[in-house]
This record gives C-alpha cells, sequence and structure tokens, in this order.
C-alpha cells in the first residue's frame, strides 16, 4: 500500500511539473493571421480616423498625457508610446502603452495588416504572445469587420515616429494567466444594425469602453456579474485615484437626466481651455477630451441604450479620501 500512495504521489508531482512547464513555456491559443490586404478607402479612412480619434480613444494609451491638467491632454507625438502603469498604482509589473505608429523598428510599421487585426481583437501580439488585457481587445471584439478594418486604414497613416518604450514585464504568476485571455473570434463579426439607436448604443458601449470602465470588479479583476454599469471600479495611476460612476438609469446614476443634458457633458470638452490644471491626485482617467469628438447622435444611442440597463442604487465617491498618514 505503501509503495501504490508513494506511486501516486511520484505521478501527481510528475503531473503538476508538466502542467506548470506548459503554463510556463507555451504560448496562448491563437490562429494564424490572415494574409489580406485591406484596401485603403476615402469612407474607411475617414469612419477609422473618427473610431481612433474619438470612439476607441486609441491614443489615450498609447501617447504620453499631461496629467498636471483636466482630463490628461496629449503632450507627446500621437501613438508614439504612452505611459507606464506599475506596483505604484496597483498593477503587477509594468505595462505600457506601446508605439502604434508606422515605425518599423519601434513602431508597428513592419506589421502585416492580418497581424494587426488579429491583434486589436484577438489580444496576441505578431509572435503570438499574448497582450496583456489592459489593452481592451476583449471589447474590441465586438469591432465589426468593417469598423475593424477601418480602425487599420487610420492606423497605416499615422506618422512613423521613432521612439522606443519600455518593455511590458509582467510578475510571476500573473504572467502566465495573462495568456488565457486571448481567444480566437468565432467568425465574422457583423456590422451593428444603426437604424436601431439601443442596439447601436450598445456596439458604442461596448467598443468605446463604456461597460470596461463602468463596472466594478472583484479581487480577481473580474466584472461582478449582476452590476454592469453600476460604478465603482477603481482606477490608479499618474492622474491619481479615482473611481467610476453609476451610468444605470437609478437616482443614483443617471437618474432624470435627459438626453441633451447627457450630450452636454461631453460637449463641454470641445473647447481646449477645459483642460485646466488640475488638483494634484484628483484628475480623471475618464477620457472626455476624446469622447467630446463623438457625435449627437452617436452620444444620443449610448443615452438611450443606458437608459435599458437595469438601474442600480450605488453612489460613487468619486475621489476616495486620501490615507492617513502612520502614526
Amino acid at each position: 500500500m505503501r509503495k501504490l500512495l508513494l506511486s501516486l504521489a511520484v505521478l501527481a508531482a510528475a503531473a503538476l511539473v508538466g502542467l506548470a512547464a506548459f503554463f510556463v513555456f507555451s504560448a496562448p491559443r491563437h490562429r494564424p493571421a490572415s494574409r489580406e490586404t485591406v484596401a485603403r478607402t476615402p469612407e474607411r479612412m475617414a469612419r477609422g480616423r473618427y473610431l481612433v480619434e474619438h470612439v476607441l480613444d486609441c491614443n489615450g494609451c498609447h501617447t504620453q498625457r499631461d496629467w498636471s491638467r483636466w482630463g490628461g491632454p496629449m503632450r507627446g507625438a500621437r501613438g508614439a508610446g504612452g505611459d507606464c502603469l506599475t506596483g505604484e498604482h496597483g498593477f503587477p509589473g509594468r505595462i505600457c502603452g506601446s508605439n502604434i505608429t508606422m515605425d518599423r523598428e519601434t513602431g508597428i510599421g513592419a506589421w502585416t495588416d492580418g497581424e494587426i487585426l488579429r491583434a486589436t481583437r484577438e489580444g496576441v501580439d505578431r509572435e503570438g504572445n499574448a497582450l496583456f488585457p489592459l489593452m481592451p481587445y476583449t471589447e474590441y471584439r465586438a469591432l465589426s469587420e468593417e469598423d475593424a478594418r477601418a480602425v487599420l486604414v487610420y492606423l497605416r497613416t499615422l506618422r512613423p515616429v521613432r521612439q522606443a518604450v519600455a518593455e511590458t514585464e509582467i510578475d510571476f504568476p500573473v504572467r502566465l494567466f495573462v495568456k488565457l485571455a486571448p481567444r480566437d473570434l468565432d467568425g465574422p463579426v457583423p456590422e451593428p444594425d444603426r437604424s436601431d439607436p439601443v442596439r447601436y448604443g450598445e456596439y458604442l458601449a461596448t467598443i468605446s469602453g463604456c461597460k470596461f470602465c463602468h463596472t466594478p470588479v472583484d479581487d480577481r479583476n473580474q466584472p461582478v456579474r449582476g452590476r454592469a454599469f453600476a460604478g465603482g471600479q477603481e482606477f490608479r495611476g499618474p492622474w491619481g485615484t479615482v473611481r467610476s460612476s453609476n451610468l444605470t438609469p437609478h437616482v443614483t446614476g443617471l437618474g432624470e437626466r435627459g438626453r441633451e443634458s447627457f450630450i452636454g457633458l461631453f460637449r463641454v470638452y470641445n473647447d481646449p481651455a477645459a483642460a485646466v490644471p488640475a488638483p494634484a491626485g484628483r484628475n480623471t482617467v475618464m477620457p472626455w477630451l476624446s469622447l467630446a469628438g463623438m457625435t449627437d447622435d452617436d452620444l444620443g444611442a449610448i443615452y438611450e441604450y443606458l437608459l435599458t440597463v437595469p438601474p442600480i442604487e450605488n453612489t460613487v465617491e468619486r475621489f476616495p479620501p486620501a490615507p492617513k498618514p502612520a502614526a
């Protein structure tokens, strides 16, 4: 009996070692990048500019920001690499916004169209390594085929900027679990029905990150079930510490706010003078300055959709009090 137990223990240990080796040395599951070359059309160029600059706010993470001013206006070359978030901000390692300009050495100029499309919606780089899901490819999976290609067409026009960005380094064991985040698309993603404001608003609220940022997460950083758009997710970074607001139609959220009032919240930031000096540690990570460029119809569609989500009571203290110094 003792020999049998010993043999079982040895087999179990070998299985654990094998499983650990698999996680350490294996790449995330991914399919080969497509070999397509996307046609550059004026329509795709215009749509891609609108999506990148205003709806998806790609430059918000991939450009250096001036966090001394409200909303963190951009202060570096667009797309040439953003700020790094570290353990000081609650992240497992160092996460840096990469250079997405067309520089062939420090940017993505050498990437194929298929590799860029795969990274955007499926979460792996050109070598098949998992991207840290702060890059919201889990939300960008919803990008339609045409919108994904429009984004690509516009990115191809970004001026090459030779600017090396610090490598992202994920702490152990998180870097192993990040490999589980990428997923292949199940098939072509259809175009959203723009004639239905609610359905189109749901599409925009997904790809623009409304749900991503305004849903609370648990201690494993997973969205809390049944609390979509209830706010309270905490963000720490060079802007300070801020919590996302409640976007449900409860009185503690959007409440009685009307459509025009909702749109007006964004229109304030059309004026560059809106980026006034921000109190230290009390800035916002909400991309007001980018989203202000969305059309009234698109902002109105998001509003119409938010009215349909379940109302959830949740009063959010946007700026938590600073911790008291140790005695």
